[in-house]
């Protein structure tokens, strides 16, 4: 170890995902921090990955494909390493069948929403409702809030939780979602995706953008923080006092002065371990639940058609499936070609289907696809959004952050989206004396300085 670092604040980041990558680039804008960064994989970006398909070289980005303008901190650090996004209007199709609609409005108006029109009016009409006590309904999940205000089965099986599904990602854990977070889908001024419309719900095809190649931008990400990284190294033990003290795979031993864990919170309880985590960090992040979905990636048109509404002249990018025997279990597909600007002009309709819930796995459709043209089978363990995490997870995490020398951060601190795991790895950064970077856009700085005051109870100097 040269003298210089050993003058230097050393900083272990675990993971190498967008808010491992995010906190790395960062500090290193400051010469007092020596970082490092730990990622078990080959890889950076963590679920923002890539992979290609074809020997020419053509791929897709798998499990993060892209968002909304107001990812402002996202799109501010792709820029800063010389990455730009490609504009893409975002298009839905719900159900099949008498169940079906889009946000196509009127010129696709189907006879579910002319059947539910009153109920559509009046949910927007309760959702300013649960926008103005957003204290009380943060705590009520979002099936409990239409059971109370007595809307039919119809209108919450086959337009709210399934809108909620595709919003959130949810799945089978939809039901439970906070009514507070979908009323912010539509009447958070800086963060709403739609303009609520009182005839058909959705009407819009809202502009959003597409991520170029994730991994590349991960990678020059991390390159350009010019932090020392390290991949395949996994943590074994941690020994938490006066330093830390990092055993990996090989049986190295490490000491450093701070801890971020940039990884799931259940990987942060397990390298903890049980005696090692303190009381307040086995209930906080104990209490972000994970399900295992699977993602399989295919050009089978005829099982697309089989159980989804689509039709290709719309170019619609989502497709919610509903299981007619019980509503509340919902499956999604993309049709990547209408999302990723390299598909576009491939000829290709290439899609991906996510089956939700691998304790529900007797009820997916997975082995109708056809194996010849599946492309791609992916594994992931996701967070739920559910009432309880809002309640016992997102309000305790600032009596986490900084306790015996460790740091917290990833989307589950608060909410499950790219942009919020890139502003949780600017926000530990900046705790441990780094600038925040993009004062210069008001609406990033802004969301930034919420996230900070939430999740860390802290204000910027």
């Amino acid at each position: 170890m040269s003298e210089t670092n050993l003058k230097k604040k050393r900083i272990c980041i675990i993971g190498a995902g967008a808010a491992g990558c995010a906190c790395a680039w960062l500090l290193n804008k400051h010469d007092e921090f020596h970082v490092e960064i730990w990622e078990k994989g080959n890889v950076a970006g963590g679920v923002a990955s890539s992979y290609k398909i074809d020997q020419n070289g053509l791929y897709i980005n798998d499990g993060v494909q892209g968002g909304a303008p107001s990812y402002r901190n996202t799109l501010l650090l792709h820029k800063e390493n010389g990455f730009q996004p490609s504009p893409v209007n975002m298009k839905i199709s719900f159900g099949k069948g008498s169940t079906a609609w889009n946000n196509h409005g009127k010129e696709h108006e189907t006879e579910l929403v002319r059947r539910l029109r009153p109920e559509i009016a009046r949910f927007g009409n309760v959702l300013k409702w649960v926008k103005r006590l957003e204290f009380i309904f943060i705590f009520v999940p979002i099936a409990r809030l239409l059971k109370l205000m007595r809307f039919s089965d119809e209108f919450r099986n086959y337009m709210v939780l399934p809108l909620t599904a595709l919003f959130f990602g949810t799945g089978n854990q939809t039901p439970y979602v906070s009514s507070a977070i979908v009323a912010r889908v539509f009447l958070d001024p800086d963060l709403r995706l739609f303009d609520y419309d009182t005839s058909f719900l959705l009407s819009q095809t809202p502009e959003m953008f597409a991520f170029q190649n994730l991994e590349s931008i991960y990678i020059t990400i991390l390159e350009n923080s010019k932090c020392q990284k390290y991949f395949n190294r996994s943590v074994e033990t941690i020994t938490r006092g006066s330093r830390i003290l990092i055993t990996d795979n090989k049986g190295i031993q490490e000491e450093f002065d701070e801890l971020i864990f940039a990884c799931d919170a259940e990987t942060c309880l397990k390298l903890l371990g049980k005696n090692g985590a303190s009381f307040m960090e086995r209930k906080v992040l104990g209490n972000v639940k994970y399900y295992n979905d699977i993602t399989v990636t295919h050009e089978d048109y005829d099982y697309m058609q089989k159980y989804y509404d689509i039709n290709l002249s719309r170019d619609d990018q989502y497709f919610v499936k509903i299981d007619p025997d019980d509503p509340e279990k919902i499956d999604m597909s993309f049709n990547l070609s209408n999302y990723q600007p390299q598909l576009k002009n491939s000829g290709r309709n290439i899609f991906q289907t996510i089956f939700l819930d691998d304790k529900r796995a007797h009820l997916w459709t997975r082995n109708e696809i056809n194996k010849d043209k599946i492309l791609l089978e992916r594994w992931w363990h996701q967070m739920a959004h559910t009432w309880k995490h809002f309640a016992f997870t997102v309000p305790y995490m600032r009596f986490l952050q900084g306790k015996k020398h460790t740091w917290f951060c990833g989307s589950y601190t608060l909410f499950n989206t790219h942009e919020m795991a890139v502003i949780s790895g600017f926000a530990v950064a900046v705790r441990l004396g780094a600038k925040y970077p993009f004062t210069y856009d008001e609406l990033a700085t802004k969301q930034f300085d919420q996230y900070l005051k939430f999740s860390h109870g802290f204000k910027r100097d």
